[in-house]
């Protein structure tokens, strides 16, 4: 058998987790859109199954009392209800960018327009969930935002690590 290219092996793994891990948020979003969410409730569509910041990852990692996970739940329940028309105006937005591609041929200009009109939007939803984030830390005791920022500051070393060993 011919032997791989030093840099076709991690290429095709690379792929392969790639074409993997796709398939799996499709059917995640397909699940989600027809509203198979499980115990997310009103947590439907992109962006609003739960809190994806790298916090959103590490509290349950946390020991948090049952009246802090029901606080965080709220919080992210009311976050969801009061964003809900900002998701949907930025799931519109990106159906008219594919709209823009598609019959073959492709209009830069209006590409362009959509793709300012969306970065405002995104804007407001990057502010919105900084905002989120603020208030969800205000609900962790000291020592537990203590224990989140070890638990944060192992992550990226674990992480950088495999970025340089590559």
């Amino acid at each position: 058998m011919k032997k791989l290219g030093k840099f076709k092996i991690p290429a095709i793994i690379s792929l392969s987790a790639i074409v993997l891990f796709g398939s799996i948020a499709l059917a995640q979003s397909v699940k989600t859109e027809k509203g198979g969410a499980g115990d997310r409730g009103a947590w439907r569509g992109r962006g609003m199954g739960h809190h994806r910041g790298m916090d959103g990852m590490f509290l349950h990692k946390l020991n948090l009392t049952d009246d802090q996970k029901a606080k965080l739940k709220q919080m992210r329940e009311s976050f969801a209800a009061t964003n809900k028309p900002l998701f949907e105006q930025l799931r519109a937005k990106r159906q008219e960018l594919r709209q823009v591609n598609e019959g073959g041929t492709f209009d830069e200009a209006l590409a362009t327009q959509k793709l300012t009109e969306m970065a405002g939007l995104q804007a407001k939803m990057m502010g919105a969930r900084f905002s989120l984030h603020q208030e969800m830390l205000s609900v962790l005791t000291p020592e537990q935002k203590s224990q989140l920022d070890q638990i944060k500051a192992q992550f990226k070393s674990r992480h950088d690590e495999r970025r340089q060993s590559q």
